[in-house]
Parts: C-alpha cells; structure tokens; sequence
C-alpha cells in the first residue's frame, strides 16, 4: 500500500458556514479548495445553520482538540406554539398550541430562571450523538427512539431580545460546548406550558474565534497554524529545549498558566504541552515537524 502523501498546508481556517451543508460537507469542500486531504473541523453545525466553523488543515487538524471543548454564542428564533420530528423547522410538525397569551415578559423571565446556569439537557434523537457506535440521527431515521442519558450543561445566558410578530421570539445564547439549542428551545417551549421550535440558527462564536473572522468556503482564508492555539500561554523555545521537546520529553512547570504551546524563534509550533500529575509540563501533541 502506497504511503499517504505528508500534508503541505498547515492552518485554520475560520469558516462562515452556509446553510444547507453539513459539517462533513465543508471539509469535503476545502479539501477540493486547498489541495489538502488532511482536513477536518471542531465543534459540528446542523446543516440548516450558519456561522462559525473552526476546520484545521494538515497537521493543524491535530490541535483541534484543544477547540472543541471552548463555549460558543448563538442567535437564533423561536417559534411558540408548534413542535416539530427534528425540534427544528426543517421536520414537520408533530403539536400545536394556542400559545397567544404568552407575553414577551413571560418567554425571558422563564428562560432566565429556568434555563440559566447549570442544568441538565437530553440530547435530541436528531442528533450526531452516537449510542452504541451508532448516530442518533441514523436510529431516528428508522423510527427507532432509545433511552438517552441527560449531560450537565452550563448557560452563562439566555436573553429573549424581541418579539418581532406574533410567536415569533429573536434570542441570543451563549452556552458551554455540548449544548443543543434545539433542545433548549423546545424545553422552553414545554416550560411555558406549550411548544416550541428552533429556526434561524446561528452561531457567532466559538471561545474568541468570532464571526468577523471568518471567511467564505468560495474564497477561504488559511490562517497561521498558531492562530488555533492563540490563547495560550506561549513559551519559545531555545535549540536545547527544542531537542528536549521534539523527543517529547518532560519539561520544568512555566509560570504561566497551563496549557503550553511552545513555538520556536519564528513562530512556528512544535508542541502543546499541559501539566502533568507530578507539576511538571509534559507533552500532550509533539508534531512531526514545526508548522509555521
């Protein structure tokens, strides 16, 4: 079997996702676009929503696991009074309720007090989640529903901004990773005694990494490979610790707060290390050369 080609292009790029695409979709297209197969992304979007889509290239794709975990902001609409198969307005309506009593005060006092700080989420059957090695989503398709285990989410906030026409709710949200908004639309709906579904997704950020970032899947723009691990405390490395690291040896704690990504003289990463049980910085990726 003939060895797979070493990657040439090493960066991120900070996708605008279009609606109507997957996740997968937008890899397959920058793949075609940047002459690259080592691509992949952070964090999925549902194929109706749009926004922030953080997709590494080359040895970058090996970063990207430092980026799922980070919190993301939304915005979004609500629309009371109807549930739906995929709790979005892609599936058909499954309930209707007479929700034209339900003030805009009544729709922000109950997200704030009921869906802000710590809570509990199952995850929707429509899901990418996987159950057994397979997608939820593959097992809804078949009408097949199985139990799942509900996560511990946190909601720094929930802010109802307005309501532009009748049942019809514009929100913001800004949540921990691993957080369905669909799913927290239709609790919503079902907290003030009714239902509800989710339309217009949007995401605007993913941690710092914002929507006036991005770039078009037409015209992408390969960011430097630093640009991934921006946020971290960054220690440049002299030849001796260059050698010590390529071996991926342990190193003495830094200073500053873990983790670290450690770069040579111009900038190009080497490695990311995190503290170890014993205090001291061990490597958690070591690259195979420096990604500049």
């Amino acid at each position: 079997m003939a060895r797979r080609k070493p990657p040439t292009r090493h960066g991120l790029v900070i996708v605008d996702k279009p609606p109507g695409m997957t996740s997968h979709g937008v890899v397959g297209v920058l793949r075609r676009q940047l002459g690259e197969r080592r691509v992949g992304h952070a964090g999925t979007l549902d194929p109706d929503a749009t926004g922030v889509l953080l997709v590494g290239v080359g040895y970058v794709t090996r970063l990207l696991t430092f980026l799922s975990g980070l919190d993301k902001k939304y915005t979004g609409q609500i629309v009371l009074g109807s549930s739906t198969s995929t709790l979005d307005s892609s599936g058909a309506v499954t309930a209707t309720h007479d929700m034209s009593h339900i003030s805009l005060a009544d729709i922000r006092r109950t997200a704030a007090n009921d869906f802000v700080g710590a809570i509990k989420q199952v995850p929707p059957m429509v899901s990418a989640l996987k159950v057994g090695g397979v997608r939820l989503h593959q097992l809804a398709r078949q009408g097949i529903e199985v139990e799942r285990a509900a996560r511990d989410l946190t909601i720094f906030s929930f802010e109802v901004i307005d309501m532009p026409e009748p049942n019809i709710c514009n929100f913001e949200v800004h949540c921990s990773s691993g957080t369905y908004i669909r799913s927290l639309v239709d609790d919503l709906g079902r907290a003030l005694g009714g239902s509800a579904h989710l339309r217009r997704l949007r995401r605007t950020s993913v941690g710092d990494f914002a929507q006036t970032e991005t770039s078009s899947l037409e015209s992408p723009v390969l960011l430097a490979p630093i640009t991934a691990v921006r946020n971290m405390s960054r220690v440049v490395a002299d030849k001796r610790m260059q050698s010590l690291v390529r071996n991926g040896s342990e190193l003495e704690r830094f200073d500053s707060p873990a983790p670290w990504v450690i770069v040579n003289d111009e900038g190009a990463v080497l490695a990311v290390y995190v503290e170890s049980v014993s205090g001291r910085a061990k490597p958690s990726i070591v690259m195979a050369s420096a990604v500049a």
